[in-house]
């Protein structure tokens, strides 16, 4: 069954028949067109028809010059139409086109500025965590001793010299703890142990005084009272001058018996003490000998041992169990003092947050100093001990030329050497004891 018309008019009015073309003459249009009068010239078959009035539109493949190049491509044999691909992309206006049926490349990643963003992140990370620790630790350090009281101070030389005191006060300890580190209960305070610690640029050097030392109490200003009180030539153990006007009047005596300025101050006590030892994880020594000492509760064996804060109390406290006991003791703390520096400055304690922050609490909460010191004169004395420790300085007690009445005689001409030594910034030649 043929559905195409048997005739039809053209534009102009007048019929066509199915079998020819006009009035029945024979043609070379195809059997095609000449049925099909609703296609125009151009138009593909089955495409509707543009509105009367549009201009017809060249076919596809073909433009109104004739055939397009063979190269190119519509689209329409691939499937490339409206923005879709024959790998199934996305086209186009969709992600990854250009608009125009055309794939674009996605941007490289800025590796360099990626990385640069993230360093400085860092760097101010680490910029605001510096400078709130500082001010943290800075608010803790309790400057309590007033120097400006010191009258007739010896001119200064070379370097700083700390005097750096461990007191046997029991502030802030319990029944328990006092028990527990064989403290006793005496009331007030009164120094265990006393260090000159210079820092300069021959070399550092650490000097230990004993407390039995005999000194002469010079002139002074009362640090509570005010009131001045002469110097009458009287003698009396170095521990005393502390525990008769506290800490202005130690450093005024120590000045006037040895002729060296002392800069800044530090002093810790008996439970300060023990929780920074505790707070590093304890302290490494190799003991020549084992000792024992009921009154300090020492009970220690040769060799290589990690000490406890309670340890290491009784352990830096023990006279009784040595001869020379004043002088060995002094020794013991040198040694001990030095590793607890190294301790605290090794990457396990510096680099870890959670033992980081206790040292420091625990030192800075128990640490008494001059209303001068910083924090950087803080540091650069704890350095200072650890230098030597390391072996780039000196640690010697002052010398000793005998004793009278039980109490160490300094050598005073060996100290006058030490002395000018030190403040001509020379290297120390004079030993200790």
């Amino acid at each position: 069954m043929n559905d195409w018309p048997d005739s039809w008019s053209d534009e102009n009015g007048r019929r066509r028949s199915r079998d020819g073309y006009g009035r029945g003459s024979a043609s070379a249009q195809p059997e095609g067109a000449r049925a099909m009068r609703h296609v125009q010239r151009g138009q593909v078959p089955g495409q509707a028809a543009p509105p009367r009035g549009v201009p017809p539109q060249p076919a596809y493949g073909h433009d109104e010059y004739g055939p397009r190049d063979p190269g190119y491509d519509s689209g329409y044999n691939s499937g490339q139409v409206y923005g879709q691909g024959d790998d199934g992309g996305q086209r186009g206006g969709g992600r990854g086109g250009d608009g125009y049926g055309g794939q674009t490349a996605r941007p490289a990643p800025n590796w360099r500025r990626r990385i640069g963003f993230t360093a400085l992140t860092l760097v101010i990370v680490l910029l605001a965590v510096s400078i709130g620790t500082y001010f943290w630790a800075d608010s803790k350090l309790k400057r309590e001793v007033d120097l400006s009281k010191v009258i007739d101070r010896p001119q200064g030389g070379d370097g700083t010299n700390y005097l750096i005191v461990g007191s046997d006060s029991r502030a802030g300890m319990t029944a328990e703890d006092k028990k527990k580190l064989h403290t006793g209960s005496a009331e007030g305070k009164r120094t265990d142990s006393m260090m000159i610690l210079h820092v300069g640029d021959s070399g550092n050097t650490m000097i230990s005084l004993p407390r039995d030392s005999d000194v002469e109490i010079p002139s002074f200003v009362g640090s509570e009272s005010g009131k001045t009180y002469k110097g009458t030539g009287r003698h009396v153990k170095l521990n005393a001058a502390y525990a008769e006007d506290g800490p202005e009047l130690l450093v005024r005596t120590i000045e006037f018996n040895t002729g060296l300025r002392i800069d800044h101050y530090a002093e810790i006590g008996f439970g300060g003490f023990a929780k920074i030892v505790d707070a590093v994880g304890g302290v490494e020594m190799n003991l020549d000998k084992g000792f024992k000492d009921k009154w300090s509760g020492a009970d220690f064996k040769a060799g290589k041992q990690t000490l406890n804060g309670e340890q290491a109390l009784a352990f830096v406290r023990t006279r009784h169990a040595f001869a020379a006991s004043d002088l060995e003791r002094t020794k013991n703390q040198q040694k001990f003092l030095a590793a607890l520096a190294h301790q605290s400055a090794t990457p396990s304690t510096v680099l870890n947050p959670f033992r980081l922050y206790p040292t420091l609490g625990a030192g800075l909460d128990s640490l008494i100093v001059d209303k001068d010191m910083s924090l950087w004169n803080v540091a650069s004395m704890f350095w200072a001990m650890k230098g030597v420790s390391g072996g780039e300085g000196k640690s010697m007690n002052i010398p000793i030329s005998g004793s009278t009445g039980g109490n160490l005689v300094w050598d005073k001409a060996k100290v006058k050497t030490l002395v000018d030594q030190l403040n001509a910034g020379q290297k120390v030649t004079v030993s200790g004891n």
